[in-house]
């Protein structure tokens, strides 16, 4: 990119941020389910459920996140926490394309251990890093899969739900949660109730619609994608805002949603 260009991209860019992170973004985006709840971890829990299961039409991932917040009696952490072994059995059937009953046992047992020693799902993402002022965010991600998977007789079928750079994954999902829970710019969309983990840091989430614009921008040129193409993206996002590059995930994912190029 000549720099002619990223000043002409930039201000086209920062105008469809503008557009798209307001409020009426909300309703029907994923990100609808944890601006549900006002409690840190309900947020943080329901914001990591909604985003794993973030796949399909966006209609059907939010009714059938509706469907788990009344399988878990509308308190998902409450449940999480003081739920006993016969409760589990509201979740019996729950299933979200690949996503099953299996899996979401096992999402409440990390939970439950989880919070029974941190009071933030953040900790999580900081495992070994938690004395670092910079936080290298591959090295996040990474732990975090080993981490959530360090619990005894975890099914191994649920490791495909959670991705990792390690596998070469663009690790959209998380990355994407990470944005809802870090970002905070008083639009009312992100969350921003994370303040270790930094805006700087994060990778901008790499689906279908935020793929096909960026290239269209020459802001990726891999061929295939993966954990790189992510970090290309994300790395020239920098050249137009380094303190927050992942607030064009807004006018990347609304281009190409809205079809608008």
């Amino acid at each position: 990119m000549t720099i002619a260009t990223d000043f002409d991209l930039k201000d086209f860019l920062d105008k469809k941020v503008e557009e798209y992170n307001q409020p009426n973004f909300i309703p029907n985006d994923p990100i609808v389910i944890p601006h549900q709840f006002s409690a840190k971890q309900d947020i943080e829990i329901m914001g990591f459920l909604a985003s794993i299961m973030a796949w399909g039409q966006r209609k059907t991932i939010i009714n059938k996140c509706k469907e788990l917040i009344d399988r878990m009696d509308g308190s998902p952490y409450d449940y999480i926490m003081n739920h006993q072994e016969q409760d589990l059995k509201s979740l019996l059937g729950f299933k979200h394309r690949t996503f099953n009953d299996t899996d979401i046992l096992y999402f409440i047992e990390f939970f439950k251990y989880h919070y029974g020693h941190f009071d933030s799902l953040e900790d999580a993402f900081l495992v070994g890093q938690e004395n670092r002022k910079e936080i290298d965010i591959e090295l996040a991600l990474n732990t975090f899969k080993m981490y959530f998977f360090s619990l005894p007789d975890y099914p191994y079928r649920t490791r495909k739900h959670i991705s990792s750079p390690a596998q070469k994954s663009t690790v959209k999902r998380i990355n994407m949660f990470l944005r809802w829970m870090v970002r905070q710019d008083n639009k009312g969309v992100d969350f921003g109730i994370w303040n270790r983990l930094s805006p700087k840091d994060l990778i901008c989430p790499c689906d279908v619609h935020v793929e096909r614009v960026a290239r269209k921008f020459g802001l990726i040129t891999f061929d295939k994608v993966n954990w790189k193409t992510a970090q290309e993206l994300t790395a020239n996002l920098r050249l137009l805002d380094p303190l927050d590059p992942v607030k064009y995930d807004f006018a990347l994912f609304g281009l190409g949603v809205e079809r608008e190029l």
